[in-house]
């Protein structure tokens, strides 16, 4: 019994050395503002489409990057490579925001409402 329970607990310290050697990055992220949308492009490199998980909650914005790892046998691991999270301003229309990687940089798009826009106001004369 204490062989198997020494098994146990060298399997489990692999397991968290594994996962604690793994590197977390906080990949740089530039944010651009026009008229129309702000725009955030990240620096992802080798971040394949399906790894990446973008969500938004409300009024915050996270972008994560997995990565699953092969483990002893049938066991795989889940490692987080990354996760970035913004707050956004209440003028972005959330239900038009977009993503798309393209050659490992991560864009993401955020339009604004419509009247968040700046225009123009007519005057008037008598």
């Amino acid at each position: 019994m204490a062989t198997d329970n020494t098994e146990m607990v060298q399997r489990e310290k692999e397991e968290v050395e594994h996962v604690s050697t793994t590197p977390r990055l906080a990949p740089p992220v530039d944010v651009y503002e026009n008229a129309d949308e702000l725009l955030l492009m990240a620096d992802v490199p080798g971040v394949e489409k399906d790894a990446l998980d973008i969500r938004l909650d409300g009024g915050e914005l996270t972008f994560e990057a997995k990565q699953t790892e092969p483990g002893e046998g049938d066991e795989t691991y889940q490692a987080v490579l990354f996760t970035r999270s913004f707050t956004l301003p209440s003028t972005i229309d959330v239900n038009q925001v977009a993503a798309e990687l393209t050659d490992g940089v991560l864009t993401v798009r955020l339009p604004k409402s419509e009247a968040a826009k700046p225009r123009r106001i007519a005057v008037k004369t008598d």
